[in-house]
């Protein structure tokens, strides 16, 4: 690449442009740019936030089967597009021989548009989705765990269930995994609240996220792995082109 700006400094907002960073792992995207993000592919470049969310869900599970899964897989699902991903990764599992089961936070609530679109999928299927208290009849034959409950945009500690049910996935006795951020940690800050996922590895999408900075939230990711969501390189570029965030 060509020489140029430096990365973006996600603290300060500053902006820069891909020339002169030698790979997208160099890049931190705070809560805001993450957001700004989606918003140009789908409003600028006119990628279908659906065709976002099954690119990156098929993507994890190629880290995942890259890396290794043994026994049956756990999907705990949210209602926001965080969970939108997991219920298009349990397919994607499900289609690749594996045993999965879904659990959902709290299926009472509202569903992101997308979301909502995978989570019918499976229902039109036959997908029987379990809520919480469904998990300790889960734990014996569990060899793997997805954490897709709270995506960048949370802050704060969790609220129930979801506190509840981070305490219990954390206490599975198999690898875990993480949905772009592990749930209950702050995507600007890196602060993780009293209830936080501790993942092995996390899928993060298209760059790390500003938590990923900050030595406190080292434990709660484990391995990062950058996943691209298909979106072409012209939108990143456009984000970190554009006004800071």
């Amino acid at each position: 690449m060509a020489a140029g700006c430096g990365l973006i400094h996600v603290e300060t907002g500053e902006h820069a442009s891909l020339d002169g960073i030698a790979t997208v792992s160099e890049l931190y995207l705070n809560r805001a740019q993450s957001r700004r993000y989606d918003q140009l592919a789908i409003e600028q470049f006119g990628i279908p936030g659906i065709v976002l969310m099954e690119n990156a869900a098929r993507n994890c599970v190629d880290v995942m089967e890259a890396v290794g899964i043994s026994g049956e897989v756990l999907v705990a699902c949210g209602r926001g597009n965080n969970g939108g991903d997991g219920y298009s990764m349990a397919r994607h599992l499900a289609l690749r021989g594996y045993a999965v089961h879904v659990v959902e936070a709290d299926s009472q609530g509202a569903y992101s548009d997308d979301a909502a679109v995978n989570r019918e999928i499976l229902l039109q299927t036959g997908w029987q989705l379990h809520g919480p208290d469904h998990l300790p009849a889960l734990q014996s034959s569990v060899g793997c765990c997805v954490d897709a409950l709270l995506g960048t945009g949370a802050r704060g500690e969790p609220r129930p269930p979801f506190a509840e049910l981070i305490t219990q996935l954390n206490a599975l006795d198999c690898p875990r995994w993480a949905v772009d951020l592990p749930s209950g940690l702050d995507c600007d800050t890196g602060e993780c609240a009293r209830a936080t996922f501790h993942a092995d590895h996390t899928c993060t999408f298209v760059a790390k996220k500003a938590a990923m900075r900050h030595r406190q939230a080292a434990d709660a990711c484990g391995q990062i792995h950058v996943v691209d969501v298909g979106a072409p390189r012209s939108v990143l570029e456009a984000l970190l082109q554009g006004p800071p965030a």
